[in-house]
């Protein structure tokens, strides 16, 4: 068995609640996300981090504002909708039932 892997979907499985947690301090631009989840130690490329955000977006839990830079072409910062706050608070409470599970099966 591959432990990279499962190690890999794992993590997975966590990143949307862990962008929408970085984004509930307030809103970010796309390589203030991708550091966030490196200080964390879950390595997100951008490749995988522009998919989640499209998506979420077009659950419309995530809404952009462009602003331009001088530094080159404009940026785009993503902030919670208050629909996303509200299934931010469900993921939330999902987590730490899913967490205290786990930890109780795992003592």
């Amino acid at each position: 068995m591959d432990i990279e892997n499962t190690k890999a979907q794992m993590r997975k499985g966590i990143l949307e609640y862990c962008i929408l947690s970085i984004l509930k301090k307030g809103e970010a631009y796309p390589s203030d996300l991708l550091q966030g989840l490196k200080d964390a130690k879950l390595i997100v490329v951008e490749g995988t981090l522009y998919p989640i955000l499209t998506r979420l977006k077009n659950e419309g839990l995530l809404n952009y504002r462009w602003e331009e830079s001088s530094q080159g072409p404009p940026r785009k910062y993503y902030a919670l909708t208050q629909d996303g706050k509200l299934f931010l608070k469900e993921l939330s409470k999902t987590w730490n039932e899913l967490s205290n599970a786990v930890k109780e099966l795992t003592k």
